[in-house]
C-alpha cells in the first residue's frame, strides 16, 4: 500500500508539472516521508528541483504546482512548507489500509522485487578451518546471514557461499600443531613452537588420532627438530624474533612431511575435517546456513590458479623479481605491486584469491558481495585491481567491511586469538546469551561501526534489552489473540474489519509506522544494512507498548474490538516478517 500512495503521489505531482512546467516533464519526482509527523505523511521537494532551471523562487513554483494537483481520493489535504516543499496529509482511510495488506500478504508484506531475481552470491565468515569459531566470527556469521536473508526478500536469487581456505600454510601449522601434542602424548617431547594453534582442541584432534591409530604417526623427537633452527626467547617481540620463530616453524612444517610421508596427507585431513565439521554445526546450530561451502585446493586441482596467472601474464600484468612472480597492482591503486607466485615456484594466498574471484564470475553472478573483516580493508583495491586486468568488471564486486566484535565480561575484555588458545568462542557466547540475543545485538549496529557486545544487557529480561522489548511485543500481540478467542477462520477474517473505527492518533501512527516496513526493506537492501530492520523493528514495538498500555484492546463495542484486534494482529505479522529476516525467534509468551 505504501508503495501504491507513493506512485500515487508522484502522478500527481506529475500532472501538476506537466501543467507548469511541460518541457521539465523528465525531472525526477521523489516522494518521501518528512523527518517530523506534524509535516504530514509524505513531502515532494519538485520546486525546489525546478527553481534554477526556471529561475523562480521555489515557494513561488510550489504554489503553482499546488493549484493543479488534482483532488485525490487519499489525500486530506496538501500545503507548502519551509523553502518550498509540498507536504501530503493523508486521509485516515488511507493511512488504515495497510492493516489489510498485511492481513492479507502474511509473510510476503514488504517483499521487493527490486533485486529483479538477478543472480547474487554473497561470501561470508570463511575463516580458516584452524580452530574453533570465536565471537567475533560471530558478528560477520550474523550480519553475513541477515544480509543474505534480506536481499533475498529484496528480489535477489541469493547464493550463500563459504569459502574453505583448505591449502596453505596455515593448515600446515595446524596439522603440525596436533601431531606435535600427538608425539608429546607417546613422551617424544618437542618444545612447542610458540606460534603454533594451542588452544585445547588441538590436544582432543591428537587424542582422537591416538585413539584411532595408536603409535602408527610416532617419530623420535630429534628426527622431528632436526636442522630447526633455536628459538628466540620468548619475550623477544621484535621482527627479528618473529622470523625466526616462523622459519623454526616452518623447518618442522618440512620434517613432518618427510618423516610421514603419505601419512601427513591423513593428519592434514583429519585436522581439516575436525575443525571444518565443528565449524559447519556450530553456524547451523546459530541457524546460518549455506548454499556453497567453496574448497580453495579445488582451484589448483581443477588448473584455475595456474590458468588465471598465466592469462594475467599474458596480459603484460606480471613482471619477475628475484626469482618471483609479481602482479602490477599499483597500476590499479594499491600501494604496492603483490607477488603472486614465490620464487619456489608456490602460489601465494593472492593468488588463490584471484582465482577464486574469476571463478565466480564464470558461474555467472550478476552481483558479487564479499563480507570481510575491517582489517582487510587495504585488500579490496588489489582484489579490484586483479579483475580489471582480467578484464572483468570490478564494479561488479561489492565489499561489505565488519569491525571487530569486543565481548565485555565483568568488566573485562576477553582475548580472541586463535593461535595462543585464550579466545572466547561463538558456541560458548551462545549457550551464555542464547540465539537470539547474539544474532539481534551483532546486527544492532552498522557492520562497520566498532561493537562492544554487553553480556549483561543481552541477557537481560528488561525494555532496556531491544530483542526481549521486541520479542514482548510480539507475546503481547498473541495475549490478546488468545483472549479474543478467535480460531483461524476468524483471525483470517480480520483483514475485513472495519478500519474506520481507529481513528485514535495512536492506531493512526501504529498503522504509518506499518506502512514504512517495505520501505525499510528496500533501503536497508540497498545499503547493505540489516541494522535498519533492527532500528525499525525497535520503533515498531515501541509504538505498539505505548498504543497497548494507553488503549483496551478487547472492548465491548464488536466493530471497535475487532479492528483493534486486526491492527495488533498486523504489528505481530510485521514483526514476524522483520525478526525472520534477522534469525531471531517470535516466542508466542514470555
Amino acid at each position: 500500500m505504501t508503495h501504491d500512495i507513493k506512485a500515487h503521489l508522484a502522478d500527481l505531482m506529475h500532472t501538476a508539472l506537466l501543467s507548469v512546467a511541460p518541457d521539465q516533464a523528465d525531472t525526477a519526482i521523489v516522494i518521501e516521508r518528512p523527518k517530523q509527523a506534524a509535516h504530514g505523511d509524505f513531502a515532494c521537494n519538485l520546486a525546489m528541483q525546478l527553481a534554477r532551471a526556471m529561475k523562480r523562487s521555489p515557494r513561488d513554483l510550489a504554489k503553482l504546482l499546488l493549484g493543479e494537483i488534482p483532488s485525490s481520493p487519499f489525500v486530506a489535504k496538501a500545503e507548502i512548507a519551509g523553502a518550498g516543499f509540498i507536504n501530503f496529509h493523508l486521509l485516515p482511510a488511507a493511512k488504515l489500509e495497510v492493516v489489510r495488506s498485511v492481513l492479507t500478504l502474511g509473510d510476503v508484506f514488504g517483499r521487493s522485487q527490486a533485486g529483479g531475481n538477478k543472480k547474487l552470491q554473497i561470501e561470508f565468515v570463511s575463516a580458516n578451518p584452524t580452530g574453533p569459531l570465536h565471537v567475533g566470527h560471530g558478528r560477520g556469521a550474523a550480519y553475513g546471514a541477515s544480509l543474505s536473508s534480506l536481499m533475498a526478500y529484496a528480489g535477489w536469487d541469493v547464493t550463500r557461499e563459504y569459502y574453505v581456505n583448505d591449502a596453505g600454510r596455515q593448515m600446515d601449522i595446524l596439522a603440525v600443531s596436533a601431531w606435535l601434542r600427538y608425539l608429546d602424548s607417546y613422551g617424544e617431547r618437542i618444545q612447542f613452537p610458540p606460534n603454533a594453534y594451542q588452544g585445547d582442541y588441538v590436544i582432543a584432534m591428537a587424542e582422537q588420532m591416538r585413539a584411532a591409530h595408536g603409535n602408527k604417526f610416532v617419530r623420535a623427537a630429534s628426527a622431528v627438530t632436526q636442522g630447526t633452527p633455536g628459538l628466540p626467547d620468548a619475550s623477544r617481540g621484535d621482527d627479528e624474533a618473529k622470523a625466526q620463530r616462523e622459519v623454526h616453524l616452518d623447518t618442522l612444517i618440512a620434517n613432518a612431511k618427510k618423516l610421514l610421508g603419505d601419512d601427513w596427507a591423513y593428519v592434514h585431513d583429519h585436522v581439516l575435517n575436525e575443525q571444518l565439521e565443528d565449524c559447519r554445526s556450530d553456524l547451523e546450530e546459530f541457524g546460518v546456513h549455506y548454499d556453497v561451502w567453496f574448497s580453495e585446493m579445488s582451484l589448483f586441482e581443477t588448473g584455475l590458479v595456474e590458468r588465471c596467472i598465466d592469462r594475467l601474464d599474458k596480459a603484460g600484468h606480471l613482471y619477475e623479481q628475484n626469482g618471483a612472480k609479481w602482479f602490477k597492482s599499483t597500476a590499479f591503486g594499491d600501494e604496492k605491486d603483490r607477488v603472486v607466485q614465490r620464487d619456489n615456484g608456490l602460489y601465494t594466498y593472492f593468488a588463490s584469491d584471484i582465482a577464486y574471484h574469476l571463478n565466480k564470475y564464470e558461474r555467472g553472478f550478476e552481483r558479487i558481495i564479499n563480507i570481510w573483516g575491517a582489517d582487510h580493508h587495504g585488500y579490496i583495491p588489489r582484489v579490484k585491481g586483479a579483475l580489471a586486468a582480467l578484464e572483468l568488471d570490478p564494479d561488479v564486486l561489492d565489499v561489505a567491511l565488519v569491525q571487530f566484535a569486543v565481548l565485555y565480561r565483568n568488566g573485562q575484555k576477553a582475548s580472541m586469538s586463535t593461535r595462543s588458545g585464550e579466545f572466547v568462542t561463538l558456541r560458548t557466547l551462545r549457550d551464555e546469551v542464547g540465539n537470539d540475543a547474539c544474532r539481534f545485538f551483532y546486527v544492532l549496529r552498522k557492520s562497520d561501526q566498532h561493537l562492544d557486545f554487553d553480556l549483561d544487557l543481552a541477557k537481560s529480561q528488561t525494555n532496556e534489552n531491544p530483542v526481549y522489548y521486541i520479542q514482548y511485543a510480539h507475546a503481547r500481540v498473541c495475549s490478546v489473540l488468545a483472549q479474543w478467542g478467535g480460531d483461524a477462520e476468524a483471525e483470517a477474517a480480520l483483514r475485513d474489519a472495519d478500519f474506520s473505527r481507529l481513528d485514535n492518533p495512536r492506531e493512526l501512527a501504529l498503522a504509518a509506522k506499518l506502512s514504512e516496513f517495505p520501505e525499510i526493506i528496500e533501503s536497508a537492501a540497498e545499503d547493505l544494512a540489516p541494522h535498519m530492520v533492527a532500528f525499525y523493528l525497535k520503533d515498531l514495538a515501541a509504538e505498539f507498548h505505548s498504543y497497548y498500555n494507553a488503549e483496551r484492546m478487547l472492548v465491548d463495542d464488536v466493530a471497535l474490538r475487532t479492528a483493534r484486534v486486526a491492527l495488533a494482529a498486523a504489528v505481530r505479522q510485521v514483526i514476524r516478517n522483520g525478526l525472520a529476516l534477522l534469525g531471531v525467534s517470535c516466542p508466542e509468551s514470555m
